[in-house]
């Protein structure tokens, strides 16, 4: 149940919610339910620790074998058609036929990509909540506050607590979109969409070096932006905002500046580049925005997956930590009516998670390395035990007379 709501500001009020303190069976039932939870983690976070350790073998060996058959092409590379379906490395500057432009704001770039984004002032809620104990009962209370901002996505005031005085359009009068160039070359080969979707160095376009003419009379630039609204600094809720930005310069004479450098490794099938799959499983469809060896490219996709390894490994062992947490959660229940028993067990119970945690998710990282690389798995146990081996034959065994 909720009480009436109290106001300490014009876009600002609190409300009180009480709700009776569960029983000791409710307690149970709910920490029962978290403990099925819990478990279902568990065998999630074993699955990602165990697959990883398949994936960073898998890749890194990719990586490897694209190394071994790349073939750069210099730094003046030219179209030979006995690199047909040939892994090839090439650095060059990107280049495309026409410009892009939006025609509603009269902004012109020769880029690959030409990004338009939209923002309205509009309301948003933000929620503070404490709890509280009173009278046997636990109390909530919220305090709601209201601003308005310039967000790039609709805030469905509906949901708002007090909709009243807060109330937001339903549509934006303009749509976010992002434009690509149909074609995009580098030296003479025709990158492929995947290489393409890789080119995301977005730069604002600067709105006071750059010509713009014949604008409607209800548009007004200001920062970078072109608002509808003739007082952008005084704005209001349902005023748009927009602003323009690029990735991939691709002409020399454009007034964003000289053509953007990239270096690439992918399949060449005529003037076409395509992904390339190794033997090893993975596909080789790399893009970088430098000038980049080919050495220099696949050290970068080596150090890639090695930090996404440990990142999943990290996340894999949270996700345990928390899943055992969950699933030994009802032990806490049991004993949570006693005070100083309740904090006792809620700190041992921290402690045996992260020890039990530690511990399987290692065991599982190892029980990886011996599924996917038995032989190293091998050397490392025999490695090992060398010591072992040293001792027992500098000391024989004495045999009787």
């Amino acid at each position: 149940m909720s009480s009436p709501q109290s106001f300490s500001g014009p876009h600002q009020h609190k409300r009180v919610s009480v709700k009776s303190n569960p029983g000791f069976l409710e307690r149970l039932s709910e920490t029962t339910g978290g403990t099925f939870v819990g478990v279902g983690l568990f065998f999630l976070s074993i699955y990602i620790l165990f697959t990883n350790e398949g994936r960073a073998l898998q890749t890194a060996s990719s990586l490897d074998e694209g190394l071994s058959l790349v073939v750069s092409l210099g730094p003046y590379p030219s179209l030979d058609l006995q690199n047909n379906n040939r892994l090839v490395h090439l650095s060059a500057k990107l280049h495309t036929s026409q410009p892009l432009h939006d025609p509603n704001y009269r902004v012109v770039v020769q880029a690959v990509k030409l990004k338009r984004q939209v923002e309205m002032y509009q309301w948003v809620e933000y929620r503070e909540s404490k709890e509280y104990q009173e009278n046997g009962e636990t109390k909530t209370e919220t305090t709601y506050t209201y601003n308005t901002e310039w967000k790039s996505e609709l805030v469905n005031s509906r949901n708002f607590d007090k909709e009243i005085g807060h109330q937001n359009p339903s549509a934006m009068a303009v749509e976010t979109v992002t434009v690509v160039a149909p074609e995009v070359r580098v030296g003479p080969f025709v990158m492929s969409k995947g290489l393409v979707e890789q080119i995301n160095n977005f730069k604002t376009l600067s709105l006071r070096d750059f010509g713009v003419f014949n604008l409607d009379p209800f548009l007004t630039i200001h920062d970078d932006y072109f608002y509808h609204t003739q007082h952008p600094q005084r704005p209001e809720v349902g005023d748009v905002r927009v602003q323009f930005s690029f990735a991939g310069v691709s002409g020399e004479s454009s007034h964003l500046g000289p053509a953007d450098t990239v270096s690439l490794v992918a399949m060449q099938r005529g003037e076409q580049l395509m992904p390339f799959k190794t033997k090893s499983g993975d596909t080789l469809e790399i893009l970088y925005l430098e000038e980049l060896s080919a050495e220099e490219v696949f050290e970068k996709e080596h150090q890639y997956n090695r930090m996404k390894t440990w990142g999943l490994r990290a996340a894999g062992w949270a996700l345990m930590f928390i899943s055992i947490q969950m699933t030994m959660r009802i032990i806490y229940t049991l004993v949570d009516w006693v005070p100083v028993l309740r904090e006792l067990v809620s700190v041992g119970l921290k402690i045996f998670a992260l020890c039990v945690s530690c511990s399987l998710s290692l065991l599982t990282i190892g029980a990886g390395w011996l599924f996917y690389r038995p032989l190293t798995a091998a050397a490392l146990g025999a490695l090992a035990l060398l010591p072992v081996f040293f001792i027992r034959s500098g000391f024989p065994v004495k045999k009787n007379d």
